[in-house]
């Protein structure tokens, strides 16, 4: 059996500063699986510029220009990190990938987990994830907030690998049962575990970022969580009506306690009581319009059918690969 063709594929955005460092180490990484026979030699790393703002297209061309081991892709605008990889993937895909390798440019992931991620390959497993041994690296309120996001996402019954974000191999048996999976508002990480067939995790630590900002703020992470949620789950939904036949069953209640009331002459006059349960029940109907407009607005999308991405420029083949 002939080795697999392994693309890494690395979603890039505003990454000038860290490509030219992370760059070398991702070849170096590929190298060795050569060398240890566990790849082809026709495998290669897969750059998506993601609508960058910087001269991050430019440093992915330079770099492809001078090893025909590296490859890249722009699109044509900022399309968001989960279209982005997608993007890498049917790319990686259509070029002929058996295996694919999804990572961050930032090296804050274990390059070298890679070897044993292909190994697990070569035992039997499609799909292989990278999940972080530990947060201790973190400080308290991003270990607090990454917990509670994976127990909140478990508890909406969102089927979802703990401690694992976007650090995978795939097989191209998989994608291409991935690639029916046509909806607009996605979420990889929920959804390749849809997918099925054997799959296994590998355990690594975390780094510090090699250089650069990260571009997943707060703001950006409750999104993401967000759409984690709404993407994978009607629970939301129905703890809403759980609520409402609560809420429902409360006011039945008063409504009667208010007659006895009134027909005992145990009334007193105010408005505390009154104004205390309008203000309750329009919160809980604004919060319910609220969580009920998110999935309109989603089926909105997904019925206009857009294209999740368009690539716009592909570095030139290099003679090597002809």
């Amino acid at each position: 059996m002939e080795n697999p063709v392994l693309y890494i594929v690395i979603p890039c955005y505003n990454e000038e500063e860290v490509l030219p460092l992370t760059a070398p180490q991702f070849l170096k990484q590929l190298t060795d699986m050569m060398s240890a026979g566990l790849i082809s030699d026709k495998s290669r790393i897969l750059f998506v510029n993601d609508g960058s703002r910087d001269t991050t297209w430019e440093v992915i061309s330079s770099l492809s220009a001078s090893d025909a081991r590296y490859k890249g892709i722009c699109l044509s605008r900022n399309r968001g990190h989960q279209n982005a990889l997608l993007a890498g993937l049917h790319e990686a895909l259509e070029q002929g990938a058996d295996i694919t390798v999804s990572i961050d440019c930032d090296g804050q992931d274990d390059i070298t987990a890679m070897s044993r991620m292909v190994e697990e390959y070569h035992k039997g497993s499609e799909i292989v994830y990278g999940v972080r041994s530990s947060r201790d690296t973190d400080k308290f309120m991003k270990r607090f907030t990454a917990r509670s996001y994976y127990k909140l996402l478990k508890v909406m019954g969102a089927d979802v690998v703990y401690d694992h974000a976007d650090y995978r191999l795939v097989s191209a048996k998989v994608l291409r049962e991935f690639e029916n999976f046509t909806e607009v508002n996605i979420y990889l990480r929920g959804m390749f575990p849809l997918v099925g067939f054997k799959s296994t995790s590998v355990y690594y630590e975390r780094k510090e970022r090699e250089a650069g900002k990260s571009h997943y703020p707060l703001s950006k992470m409750l999104s993401l969580a967000f759409d984690g949620i709404t993407s994978l789950s009607i629970k939301p939904i129905r703890i809403i009506t759980g609520i409402g036949g609560f809420v429902a069953l409360f006011s039945f209640i008063f409504i009667i306690y208010s007659f006895v009331g009134f027909f005992t002459g145990n009334t007193v006059p105010g408005w505390a009581s009154t104004s205390s349960i309008i203000c309750f029940l329009c919160g809980v109907q604004l919060l319910s319009l609220g969580v009920i407009g998110e999935y309109i607005g989603k089926i909105y999308l997904e019925t206009k059918r857009r294209p999740r991405f368009i690539i716009s420029e592909r570095t030139p083949e290099n003679s090597e690969d002809e």
